[in-house]
């Protein structure tokens, strides 16, 4: 009998990657907190969209509403649980499945920023691993409807990227990265702190750009001055990275030494990271914009705290000085409590 698998979180990544599970035939239990979104999916099927027509299927699957989530206790307890929910909601979310867990079940965190500690902290270390999703761009449309900016298998790089948080290669990372392969590339990793702290360098320097200035992906690439703007931060952020002894790794295909002499002025590294990402802004969907444009965009609670706010707190413990995320996160939390509306010109002075 297969592993039964819960997905908290049935949203833009939960819904996707949960969606491609079930329609290979997986065990899957979808728990989300929007009413319409559960109903829609236990009525229509989760329906799966991206850049081609051959992407597109309809997945017929369960979803309970989180306050149904005691109707778990009457079948085989979960053995795998993603938390997919939006970093604030991660606590919450982790006492949540955490009664209906088997003997040996564990969660995952596949989510954005570093929230390992938060769930070891209430299930234990011994039950928890990390999985980074890199570049996956996906939204949640509507209800039931997730739909991927990018092709599905386009990416260069492999796209999931699990790991145990001591680094060992085990049975139950390899099921992991085995499950979020039916999706797309994925892969065992023994640096998951060093991906984790990369991937929030990308994330650090591109989602409060676009939740700030309103700006989805391609257009921002086109900007010289923000192109510039995302460079400082991804600077920052790995100084930041290397000062608190995580091992880094390449950053869109690209080492951080070059964002650093970027930053620095160097035209060369300028002009191959600008390069990267005019290049990068042509591909997919020209409105696609990350996750913390998107919770902008719907007047959500965006992620800047558990992101820039992570980099900002880890350069004080380390001595690094981080004024463009600094000055990136009084932007969004200016847009975010309704005192601007969301402008490239509110990151004029970064």
């Amino acid at each position: 009998m297969g592993k039964r698998i819960a997905i908290i979180g049935a949203g833009a990544v939960g819904g996707h990657v949960g969606g491609h599970m079930a329609a290979n035939g997986e065990d899957i239990v979808f728990i989300d907190g929007w009413p319409e979104h559960v109903d829609a999916m236990n009525r229509d099927g989760l329906h799966l969209t991206g850049v081609t027509a051959a992407e597109e299927i309809t997945v017929p699957v369960k979803a309970l509403h989180m306050s149904d989530v005691q109707s778990l206790s009457k079948g085989r307890p979960i053995d795998i649980a993603f938390i997919c929910v939006k970093s604030y909601d991660t606590q919450w979310a982790t006492h949540l499945i955490k009664p209906y867990l088997a003997p040996d079940g564990f969660v995952a965190s596949l989510q954005n920023c570093m929230n390992e500690e938060f769930i070891a902290a209430i299930v234990g270390w011994g039950k928890v691993v990390g999985c980074i999703a890199a570049k996956i761009s996906v939204e949640l449309r509507g209800p039931a409807h997730v739909n991927r900016n990018v092709p599905l298998h386009g990416n260069a790089h492999t796209v999931f990227r699990a790991g145990e948080v001591h680094g060992e290669d085990t049975p139950r990372i390899r099921e992991v990265a085995r499950l979020c392969a039916y999706t797309d590339s994925a892969m065992v990793t023994d640096n998951l702190w060093g991906q984790r702290w990369s991937k929030l360098c990308l994330n650090a320097s591109g989602n409060g750009v676009s939740a700030s200035s309103g700006l989805g992906a391609a257009d921002i690439a086109n900007d010289p001055h923000l192109r510039l703007v995302k460079i400082k931060l991804a600077a920052e952020s790995i100084r930041v990275g290397r000062a608190a002894g995580f091992t880094l790794e390449k950053m869109a295909g690209i080492a951080g030494d070059v964002y650093e002499a970027a930053a620095d002025g160097d035209a060369a590294a300028r002009k191959i990271i600008d390069d990267a990402m005019i290049a990068a802004g042509q591909k997919g969907n020209p409105d696609a914009r990350p996750s913390m444009g998107q919770d902008m965009a719907k007047g959500r609670r965006t992620e800047i705290d558990y992101m820039n706010g992570l980099v900002v707190a880890k350069g004080q413990e380390n001595g690094i000085e981080t004024p463009t995320n600094e000055g990136l996160i009084a932007a969004v939390k200016k847009v975010e409590r309704g005192a601007a509306v969301a402008d490239a010109g509110l990151l004029a002075g970064l």
